[in-house]
């Protein structure tokens, strides 16, 4: 029997109610130029330092394994107790999904962003100065009129937020996963996608039309400064994941703001709970759907964004905005909670890193440990130590006595 067999037979079915809160790369390091500080450390916040008052368990999480940095993707499998290794997923699925698209059997789905090309075709800036959602719109709207099929294959174009987008290859005899078309730094050229096994017909005729796909629209967006590239990157297949309430006995629901975290959730079986736009209305939903739901999966994105571009203040800022929300979704305390991120993305490496996420978990039975506030520092010395990602969700079910004692 594995352990996943074996966490099945113990649960048991509660009326327990959990919630899991991610700051998006929440984790960070203390620098000499940070005055030895992370942002969760500078941050003040009142409402997390009761919350660590009132009792909770604190420790750290390594999202993949040891060295390997994540990208949101794995990064949120392991939060939801999917070994990220074991169940890999194309970013470019993940996108389509949160944009409320289906795909069929033989779509390959890619993760579009648009970016800055010089006259040599490097790139200069890989999201295109963060254009706003509406010129996206835009600029997907005249690509998606002029290339609609390639070689006998639909295109499907769907703006996300921001300078993200989608792009659906829809043909007969496709299948992924390819490479990334990004060079994923500024600097150098697009790479051309290949098949990542190169023994894959399907795969192969899948490269070939992400190939064309870039003759047809680049000279389209040519003169569109600054969005007049794009990057691929994600290019796959939909796999089969098994769902999250056969999985953990519990009914789930997400409440993300952002395409990719609603595609994740709705890969495992999740309800998206669509229309709230801030952290408040966010927490405010949770309020009203607290009875209609077991496990509610509540995604905060600016810590990440604020991390990827080395914004200090503003990743400290972040946090606090959460922490001035946080007593809404105290008002229905759910049974257990946990609150982190999906990996740590540092100021000072300006991208998702390998270090691990720190993690608060609350519940009747976290105990005391004596530590002030939810810091990195606090969860090294946590009584939840350093362990995989993947078991936050056996812990958080352990809270919530939804296991029966194993052997004799």
């Amino acid at each position: 029997m594995n352990l996943d067999a074996l966490y099945s037979d113990l649960t048991l079915k509660t009326n327990a109610k959990l919630a899991l809160v991610v700051l998006d790369g929440l984790g960070d390091l203390a620098t000499a130029a940070q005055n030895e500080l992370t942002p969760l450390e500078a941050a003040k916040t009142p409402n997390l330092d009761a919350l660590v008052a009132a009792g909770v368990a604190q420790g750290r999480m390594i999202p993949v394994a040891p060295g390997i940095s994540p990208g949101s993707g794995p990064g949120h499998l392991g939060l939801f107790g999917y070994d990220p290794i074991e169940f890999q997923v194309g970013r470019g699925v993940i996108e389509a999904l949160g944009l409320g698209l289906e795909l069929k059997p033989g779509d390959v789905a890619a993760r579009a962003n648009f970016c800055t090309l010089d006259s040599k075709g490097i790139v200069t800036d890989r999201r295109a100065g963060r254009i706003e959602t509406p010129v996206c719109e835009e600029l997907c709207a005249i690509l998606s009129k002029k290339v609609r099929r390639i070689a006998g294959a639909e295109v499907i174009i769907r703006a996300g937020k921001g300078h993200r987008f989608v792009v659906i290859f829809r043909g007969k005899g496709l299948d992924g996963p390819l490479t990334d078309a990004d060079p994923h730094r500024e600097g150098a050229p697009i790479p051309k996608a290949y098949p990542v096994n190169p023994k894959s017909a399907k795969a192969k005729k899948a490269a070939r039309l992400v190939a064309e796909f870039y003759k047809a629209a680049l000279p389209i967006i040519a003169r569109k400064k600054p969005a007049n590239g794009i990057l691929l990157r994600g290019i796959a297949h939909q796999p089969e994941l098994p769902l999250f309430e056969t999985r953990y006995r519990l009914k789930p629901a997400c409440i993300a703001i952002y395409p990719m975290y609603k595609g994740l959730a709705q890969l495992v079986g999740m309800r998206k709970l669509e229309g709230p736009q801030t952290i408040a209305e966010q927490f405010e939903r949770y309020l009203a759907e607290y009875e209609h739901y077991d496990f509610f999966f509540i995604h905060y994105k600016y810590t990440d964004m604020h991390g990827e571009d080395g914004n200090f203040e503003g990743k400290k800022k972040a946090i606090e905005d959460f922490d001035a929300a946080l007593p809404i979704l105290l008002k229905k305390k759910p049974d257990v909670l946990a609150i982190t991120g999906d990996h740590s993305t540092p100021c000072a490496v300006k991208g998702h890193s390998w270090h691990p996420q720190p993690v608060l978990l609350h519940s009747a039975l976290s105990g005391s440990y004596k530590v002030e506030r939810f810091t990195e520092t606090g969860a090294n010395t946590g009584s939840l130590g350093m362990f995989e990602a993947k078991y936050l969700m056996r812990l958080m079910q352990a809270n919530a006595k939804m296991f029966d004692k194993f052997g004799a």
